[in-house]
C-alpha cells in the first residue's frame, strides 16, 4: 500500500491545472483549516455539535444504525440478502445529541448520518464555510457519525472530501483493480453502488487471493481536521472514521454529460442486455462499444456532415428528450 501524494498550500488554479489532470488521488493539507466549523471541531465534540445545531433547520435526514456487534462496519448479513444495519429518519439535532450521549461508550451502536444536503438542512453553513477550490455552483454534502468502516466503493463523479472533525483514513484503489476487489451485489448495496467484499483491515487471502494484487496498487492516507482528499471518478475508496464524533463535507461534480444519464445505469442496462449473451456475441458487441462509446479508433462518424444532428454526431435538445423517452419506453 502506497501513501497518497501530499499537496500543500493548494489554490484554485493549481487544483484545476495540476492536480485534476493527473487523475490520481491527492491528499491536500489544510484546505479548509480556516473554516469556523473546523475550528469548533478542534475545541471538542460538544463544540462542533453546538456549532452544527445552530445551523440546523430541523429537516429530517437519513441515518444508519448498526448493532454494537458489527463493530462499526456497515456491510451485509452473512447471506448477503440483507444489510447488517437499519435505516431511519431523524433530524440533524437528534442525531448529533445521540452521538454525544454514546461518545464514551466502549461498545456503542454504529451511527452514521448520510448524504445530508447542506443547502437544505443547514442553509447558513456554506456561507460561513466556503470551499476555495471549487466553483460555488457545486454544493456541499455532509456525513457524520461515530467510529465506522465503509467498504471500498466507487462514485461516478469526481469527489473532493474535507474533514471537519475527527480523523478519517481513506484507502483507494484504481478502477482497473475491480476484478481484484471482488465486488458484491449490484441491487442490494449499503450505499447505492457495489462494494468490495474484502475486509481490507483483515483480508482473507484464502477466500480473496487476488486482493493481494489490489493491495499492491492501493493508496492510503489519514486526514486530519482541515485536510481534504481528491478522489477521481470511479476510484474505489474505503473510509474509516477514527473518532467518537466525526464530520466530513464532500463535493461531487462531473461524471455525467448534460444528457443526465448515469453511466452506472447504462452499465446495469448493458449487463442485462449483453452480459448473458454467448461469448461470441459479447466479443462482437465489444467492437461496437469500442467504436461508439470508448472511441478507441477516434471519433465515430467523423466522415459525416458536421451539421448533422444525430446520436453519432451531436443531438439537439429535442432529440435528447425524445431519445430518453424512447429508451424509457423500451424498458417497460
Amino acid at each position: 500500500m502506497q501513501a497518497i501524494r501530499v499537496w500543500e498550500e493548494v489554490d484554485y488554479d493549481q487544483f484545476h491545472g495540476e492536480i485534476i489532470p493527473l487523475n490520481q488521488p491527492a491528499h491536500i493539507k489544510s484546505i479548509v483549516g480556516h473554516w469556523p466549523a473546523v475550528k469548533a471541531g478542534a475545541q471538542s465534540p460538544e463544540a462542533i455539535v453546538d456549532y452544527l445545531k445552530k445551523h440546523d433547520s430541523e429537516k429530517v435526514v437519513s441515518a444508519l444504525v448498526g448493532d454494537p456487534a458489527i463493530k462499526g462496519r456497515f456491510f451485509y448479513q452473512p447471506d448477503l440478502k440483507a444489510l447488517n444495519f437499519q435505516k431511519a429518519q431523524v433530524t440533524l439535532g437528534i442525531g448529533l445529541d445521540r452521538l454525544l450521549r454514546i461518545q464514551h461508550d466502549p461498545n456503542p451502536h454504529a451511527i452514521a448520518l448520510q448524504a445530508i444536503p447542506v443547502d437544505l438542512v443547514m442553509p447558513d453553513f456554506e456561507q460561513q464555510n466556503q470551499q476555495p477550490l471549487l466553483d460555488k455552483s457545486i454544493g456541499p454534502t455532509m456525513w457524520l457519525g461515530n467510529r465506522a468502516i465503509v467498504a471500498p466503493h466507487y462514485d461516478i463523479h469526481d469527489n473532493l472530501a474535507c474533514v471537519v472533525a475527527g480523523q478519517r483514513k481513506f484507502t483507494l484503489f484504481p478502477p482497473g483493480q475491480i476484478n481484484n476487489l471482488y465486488p458484491g451485489p449490484m441491487l442490494v448495496t449499503p450505499g447505492g453502488v457495489p462494494v468490495s467484499m474484502v475486509d481490507t483491515k483483515q483480508p482473507d487471502l484464502a477466500q480473496y487471493p487476488n486482493f493481494a494484487e489490489a493491495e499492491e496498487q492501493g493508496q492510503e492516507a489519514t486526514l486530519n481536521p482541515g485536510d481534504g482528499i481528491y478522489i477521481p471518478a470511479l476510484w474505489w475508496h474505503g473510509v474509516e472514521s477514527l473518532h467518537a464524533v466525526n464530520v466530513l463535507i464532500n463535493y461531487w461534480w462531473g461524471g455525467m454529460t448534460n444528457a443526465g444519464i448515469s453511466p452506472n445505469d447504462s452499465l446495469m442496462h448493458a449487463m442485462m442486455s449483453i452480459g448473458n449473451l454467448s461469448s461470441e456475441k459479447r466479443e462482437a458487441w465489444r467492437y461496437f462499444f469500442d467504436y461508439y462509446v470508448f472511441k478507441t479508433r477516434g471519433e465515430p462518424g467523423e466522415d459525416l456532415p458536421a451539421e448533422l444532428k444525430d446520436l453519432v454526431t451531436n443531438l439537439s435538445p429535442e432529440q435528447q428528450t425524445q431519445l430518453k423517452q424512447f429508451l424509457g419506453g423500451q424498458l417497460k
